[in-house]
């Protein structure tokens, strides 16, 4: 009997996913919860397991494509006795429920996880920039982790498998993706007109996709939203509608916080870094001002502040820009700090963060100085009423006991949601956030 299985929510209330990467293939055995395909959200990477065991009958979907929550996912033919029962022996293994709604209990998950299949298993259509597609075996797997690079590619027509890859284990960025575009263009020969007639004039006309109706210039790509720049997009645009925001900013001396940073590095230890010193000010501060911790709710038109900070920290990543919460930020000390924001960075960057951890951040603090700027106006992560933004440390002269000294300043930016408090407040938080800079040894002495 064909079983499909129709994709679910996952949790989060979304609409639709994308297919990153099926883990099966036609003909394959799969066991209940055995993980098939990875899919993208709005909001992270995810496996989805299979709530059937059987044979893998049908692939509702392309890598690349979007599935509407509810639609076919994967059809599977039940195994016949007694196969499936040889195959639930040798499959049985520990772990309970993966996503909302479905599973299996505790006890029963597979811990079997397919490799996936060598992209010579069947042959594909290839194209490149200059020749129209062919039937050809792909000589390797690209390294891409991004829809949106290979969405890209698939747009432009650029072959991933003849790029390399300037990311990190060669992958393949969307950097090397406009190269590859860049270049074709301009080696492309260019359009000649007709002077023969009227119909080769007409062939080397621009279509409706060349030129922009608005500015008259060529359309250089257009590249369909993923359902992360939709709710982005949505998040921000809310945020700018709804929030009556102000900002207020100060210049700090931060030459005693890195100092400090200095000194807690050893041989055998690095210590926590300049973010996890920062991030646990930025916890004492919103201990103190908890306005800023909070929310509105505008149905009940209350002003909202948490028993507990969940800090949220903005990472830039190759989806773009995410902002996870370290859960429970007031209970930790400046080293649990560290490690939960290293984990943090690298599960953003590899597509791993959970729903949960996305959505549940009280206050973000950001550290744009990474990118080599000073300053910024940021966008509050609504629902949230507050973010600060830290500038890059760098050496400047400044006037110390009446003397010009040369000292590491930075500068931090504050914006607020003018509906949770007035400029007293958020002047407070960020005074002491500026002075706990300054002065982290006499700040932690406090904390």
């Amino acid at each position: 009997m064909v079983q499909t299985f129709l994709l679910p929510d996952l949790g989060e209330g979304l609409t639709e996913a994308e297919v990153v990467r099926w883990l099966v293939a036609v003909g394959d055995v799969v066991a209940v919860d055995a993980p098939v395909a990875e899919v993208e959200t709005a909001k992270s990477i995810v496996e989805v397991p299979s709530p059937y065991a059987g044979v893998v009958s049908e692939l509702h979907g392309q890598v690349g494509g979007t599935v509407d929550v509810g639609n076919p996912l994967i059809s599977i033919d039940s195994l016949p006795e007694p196969a499936a029962e040889t195959y639930r022996e040798e499959e049985k293994a520990g772990s309970g429920n993966v996503l909302v709604g479905y599973g299996t209990p505790e006890g029963t998950r597979t811990t079997r996880r397919r490799q996936p299949r060598a992209a010579t298993a069947q042959p594909t259509a290839v194209a490149t920039v200059d020749q129209p597609a062919t039937v050809a075996a792909r000589p390797a797997v690209p390294l891409v982790i991004s829809p949106l690079v290979r969405r890209m590619a698939r747009d432009a027509k650029v072959d991933l498998t003849n790029l390399s890859g300037s990311g990190a284990g060669g992958v393949i960025t969307r950097r090397d993706v406009e190269s590859a575009i860049a270049s074709a263009q301009a080696i492309a020969p260019p359009v000649q007109a007709s002077a023969t007639g009227p119909e080769q004039a007409e062939a080397s006309a621009p279509g409706p996709e060349v030129a922009d109706s608005r500015t008259g210039l060529p359309v250089l790509l257009r590249t369909p939203m993923s359902g992360f720049r939709k709710a982005v997009a949505a998040t921000l645009s809310r945020s700018r509608t709804e929030i009556p925001e102000a900002t207020t900013w100060v210049d700090v001396d931060a030459t005693a916080l890195v100092e400090l940073r200095e000194s807690l590095r050893t041989a055998t230890d690095p210590g926590p870094g300049l973010l996890a010193l920062m991030a646990r000010f930025v916890v004492a501060g919103l201990q103190k001002y908890p306005e800023l911790n909070g929310a509105v709710d505008t149905g009940r038109e209350e002003l909202i502040q948490y028993d507990g900070v969940n800090l949220g920290l903005a990472v830039q990543s190759e989806r773009g820009l995410v902002v996870p919460a370290v859960v429970g930020a007031h209970t930790m000390t400046a080293r649990g700090l560290d490690q939960e924001i290293r984990r943090l960075t690298a599960a953003a960057r590899d597509g791993r963060i959970t729903a949960t951890e996305l959505a549940c951040g009280t206050f973000t603090l950001n550290n744009y100085g990474s990118f080599g700027v000073d300053g910024s106006a940021a966008i509050i992560n609504h629902p949230q009423v507050a973010i600060l933004g830290v500038g890059r440390i760098i050496d400047r002269p400044c006037v110390v006991d009446g003397a010009v000294a040369v000292r590491k300043l930075t500068q931090l930016s504050l914006v607020f949601d003018h509906r949770v408090c007035d400029g007293g407040t958020a002047a407070g938080f960020l005074r002491f956030v500026a002075d706990a800079f300054e002065s982290p040894a006499s700040a932690f002495a406090d904390l």
